[in-house]
């Protein structure tokens, strides 16, 4: 059974160079995400994860980003052990076919069986959606379509990646990865998408400042 509401999902993250890094302030954006309609939230680590546990009532997507290799949402059982911990609900994790510090069906099992948290397979082909769910994923994710060496050349929302998971699978596809607009939302969701995440274009807005002074440029 789906723990994950069709509907809106806010990405509530904020890297360390970022004014809004940290977790009360990303509490606060979790809280305006819920307050607007939102069905669940995206967050990056424990800390956010528990804070924004203790400020809204919506199923969180925990992820831990571990830098310093291809591979860094959620990639060891360390990191999504700690996510549990937290609080998080369902847990997200790069599930590309990019070399990882473990194999991916066995941290897949871990979560489900160990951990007893829902997986989100953040994918960026066909092929590695199909994978996912065959290892066991509860979610299946766009999420990674246009950051991997072989979808580098994707340039905004991949509405054809959504339509072919989705006809292919029979596990929720959400769409993620550059969605801005309510038409890239009504796009993904005619191309079958049960939810769609969104996070830059809601949560930071120093990027959204700066694709308006863009406009002198």
């Amino acid at each position: 059974m789906s723990l994950l509401a069709r509907g809106l999902i806010v990405s509530c993250q904020a890297r360390v160079d970022n004014p809004l890094h940290g977790p009360a302030l990303m509490a606060a954006m979790a809280r305006a995400g819920a307050e607007a309609g939102a069905v669940a939230i995206r967050a990056n680590g424990p800390a956010d994860v528990a804070a924004i546990m203790a400020a809204v009532a919506l199923p969180v997507i925990g992820i831990e980003k571990v830098w310093g290799r291809e591979v860094v949402i959620t990639p060891t059982r360390v990191a999504a052990a700690g996510l549990a911990a937290a609080g998080a609900a369902v847990i997200a994790l790069d599930a590309t076919d990019r070399p990882r510090p473990e194999p991916l069906a066995g941290l897949v099992d871990y979560i489900r069986n160990e951990l007893q948290r829902h997986v989100f397979a953040d994918v960026s082909t066909l092929d590695e959606g199909l994978r996912a769910a065959d290892l066991g994923a509860d979610y299946v994710a766009t999420t990674l379509a246009g950051h991997t060496a072989a979808t580098a050349c994707q340039a905004g929302p991949d509405i054809g990646l959504v339509e072919a998971l989705a006809a292919r699978l029979s596990v929720p596809v959400i769409a993620e990865g550059r969605y801005a607009t309510p038409a890239d939302v009504r796009a993904a969701l005619g191309a079958g998408a049960h939810a769609v995440v969104i996070g830059t274009a809601i949560t930071n807005p120093r990027e959204i400042a700066r694709g308006f002074v863009a406009a002198w440029e």
